[in-house]
């Protein structure tokens, strides 16, 4: 009874006390803010609980030293890794490309053709099903992934060949391009884009350098290579670079420009490999194929190829002709926004632009027929402000010399009914005013 009556006490003393200080304190406040006042008193009322709380704890502390609390286990983070979701093969893991600024890819300096000589993105072909335009000796389908969209040709093995049945009139200077998704684990080589020529028309050429004359572009996870050749020879001219390598799960978009004897390679942001004399002299090309080496090759995922002239007559085309055409603007798609690989046209036209400062452009938007009409008048509209204001912020056009329109796929040049007609039909148009 008398412990009670003390721990009864106690509190009540405490807790006048505390009641006191908090006027006192108060007081001594009157003249400040009001907020830093009430965070004071807060204080001081917290301080006397807790000495309340402390002194009732010690008065009952028991002879037994209270076991401490066993901390709570984390729960682990919850994995959202994307994964590659495909029709027949297995899902393998993928993430999703990292973006970065126009300005920091200074390094793509190649400019595409006003002629397309093949696209093909496997949209003809019905999902499971072989492409309709090429053969192989051993399996593959068309996929689609769910980290893309679009169809995409599955290089279902790890040895092989797939070509592309029909010829090919490749000039001196052409540029080829393509997305490619080298699968998980397996080997290092994701493919190898062989360029060839022949004297007579193969379906199936199985040596390991096919025609009379080509080049190997070997694409692996751990170096880029390639290998000239030519019937009779006897060396290969070979190049070889360990700059932005492909990544596996991932879409690469690889860019060779072939100028003669010459071979660049591009990827990810830059230059990768430049051989100012890769090919033999006199070498004419027609056919393409990829092939993948037993014990060498993980296989891949290959869509959006495309194939164009190079190194067109800019300055002739918008100031003679007043007309230009571009293929060497990119969007992704159904999106506004001007992609890195647009470097070299976008500065083409600025070099030109800027050292005639008295003549002005329409800048104009085309797509394709696929999708609603209005939709598509909206997006070519966009894209073609999205070219402006590059032209301006990035290379110092004046802004005024330049008007933007879109016209959907109100003009086609050719019909849309193939990938490469629709290729043709998505396009940048610059008219002198």
């Amino acid at each position: 009874m008398k412990t009670t009556q003390i721990i009864l006490m106690l509190f009540f003393c405490l807790i006048f006390s505390e009641l006191s200080a908090q006027i006192d304190v108060e007081k001594k406040v009157e003249n400040k803010t009001k907020n830093k006042a009430n965070s004071n008193v807060d204080q001081q009322i917290n301080k006397g609980l807790n000495a309340v709380e402390s002194g009732v704890k010690g008065l009952f502390k028991s002879k037994k030293p209270t076991p401490p609390q066993t901390p709570p286990v984390q729960k682990q983070a919850k994995d959202t890794t994307k994964k590659i979701q495909i029709k027949n093969p297995p899902a393998v893991a993928a993430t999703a490309p990292a973006s970065s600024s126009l300005q920091a890819f200074s390094k793509y300096d190649f400019v595409p053709g006003d002629k397309v000589l093949l696209y093909e993105d496997f949209t003809q072909d019905a999902v499971g099903d072989f492409p309709a335009l090429w053969t192989t000796d051993v399996a593959g389908e068309v996929n689609t992934l769910n980290i893309v969209p679009g169809n995409w040709f599955n290089l279902n093995s790890t040895e092989g060949t797939y070509w592309y049945m029909k010829d090919i009139d490749f000039p001196k200077n052409f540029i080829i391009e393509f997305d490619i998704v080298p699968k998980k684990g397996g080997a290092r080589y994701a493919a190898d884009l062989v360029l060839f020529g022949e004297e007579k028309h193969s379906e199936m050429d199985k040596n390991g350098d096919p025609g009379n004359c080509g080049v190997h572009i070997t694409i692996a996870k751990t170096l880029w290579d390639t290998k000239g050749y030519k019937k009779g020879a006897n060396e290969k001219l070979t190049g070889s670079s360990s700059i932005n390598l492909v990544q596996e799960e991932k879409v690469n978009h690889v860019i060779v420009w072939v100028q003669n004897r010459r071979v660049r390679i591009y990827h990810q942001g830059g230059k990768v490999l430049d051989m100012p004399t890769n090919i033999y002299d006199g070498s004419k090309f027609s056919r393409m194929c990829f092939k993948l080496y037993r014990g060498a090759s993980c296989g891949s995922y290959l869509s959006n190829i495309k194939i164009t002239t190079a190194a067109p007559d800019t300055r002739n085309k918008l100031l003679t002709e007043g007309k230009l055409i571009t293929y060497g603007i990119y969007f992704d798609v159904n999106k506004d926004i001007v992609k890195p690989e647009s470097y070299g046209t976008l500065k083409d036209i600025a070099t030109i632009l800027n050292e005639v400062p008295d003549v002005k452009v329409k800048i104009i938007g085309h797509t394709d027929g696929d999708g609603q009409d209005a939709a598509n008048l909206d997006l070519s509209k966009r894209r073609a402000a999205s070219v402006k204001a590059e032209l301006a912020n990035s290379f110092g056009v004046n802004g005024d010399r330049l008007v933007t329109d879109g016209m959907g796929k109100s003009q086609p040049v050719a019909p849309n009914d193939s990938p490469v007609n629709k290729a043709l039909n998505r396009r940048v148009e610059f008219i002198k005013l």
